[in-house]
């Protein structure tokens, strides 16, 4: 997905036209940071109004092995360049159903109680893709209690765990314990929007490495159907083969 797209989608999702002071908050977080050890976690103070970093821990360099200046000075551009690119539409689509649910869902008085987690593959300075858990918590709303500024809190675990990709919004409740009143899983989702059965039933054929020939007599029906509806599976989940779309269900234990 081209960049201009993805600024598109993600200032739709973040539109509002409040300029949050942020001084307090970033003072406060370096005070901290100057106390923290070196870890496999980091944390950004994040403007979706500018699409800027406000402030990068010093853990971030160590985890990843990139300049946090580049992050600095090239802003989200250069972070969303680095997400895994077949992540990078699931990942949009978790910010869009989260904020959505946050308006529709989340009481005005509530929201500076709210905290959300989702995760995504990401290049560090090797150019291998670790996998990321991405904890954020809003610092600062518009006039209209939609949060536009979050310290965002970075876990970095190893490459060859298979995670599949999911959202979460927590909220703290009475007690001060967070419960989880949002959770959806979008590498799932991938194969419940869009996809017939008829085509559900061709991809189940595949994965137990069936040829066209093969799942034409067991459904019933033409090999050039076949060979049309695969065409039309891969092009509405984005993939380039039937081996792409083999592995990507065998990987996130789907169908």
């Amino acid at each position: 997905m081209k960049y201009s797209k993805i600024k598109e989608l993600y200032s739709t999702i973040f539109d509002s036209y409040a300029k949050p002071s942020l001084e307090t908050h970033i003072n406060k977080i370096i005070e901290l940071d100057q106390f923290l050890p070196y870890s496999s976690t980091f944390f950004c103070v994040t403007n979706t109004q500018d699409l800027t970093f406000e402030y990068v821990s010093k853990n971030f360099t160590s985890c990843l092995g990139l300049d946090d200046n580049d992050l600095k000075i090239k802003g989200m551009r250069y972070f969303w360049s680095r997400i895994h690119p077949d992540d990078v539409e699931i990942w949009l689509s978790a910010m869009h159903h989260l904020m959505d649910f946050t308006l529709s869902e989340i009481p005005i008085k509530q929201r500076n109680k709210a905290n959300y987690t989702w995760n995504y593959r990401f290049k560090n300075e090797k150019g291998t893709y670790v996998n990321i858990v991405q904890n954020t918590t809003p610092l600062d709303f518009d006039n209209e209690m939609k949060p536009i500024i979050g310290l965002a809190h970075y876990t970095v675990l190893d490459p060859k765990i298979n995670m599949q990709i999911t959202a979460t919004a927590k909220l703290l409740n009475d007690q001060n314990e967070y419960e989880t009143v949002y959770f959806n899983n979008f590498s799932q989702k991938l194969l419940k929007e869009g996809i017939s059965n008829r085509e559900r039933d061709i991809i189940r054929l595949l994965v137990l490495d069936k040829t066209s020939k093969e799942i034409s007599e067991s459904l019933n029906i033409s090999s050039h159907t076949v060979d049309t509806h695969r065409r039309n599976i891969l092009k509405k989940l984005k993939l380039s083969s039937t081996g792409e779309l083999v592995a990507m269900i065998k990987l996130n234990n789907i169908i």
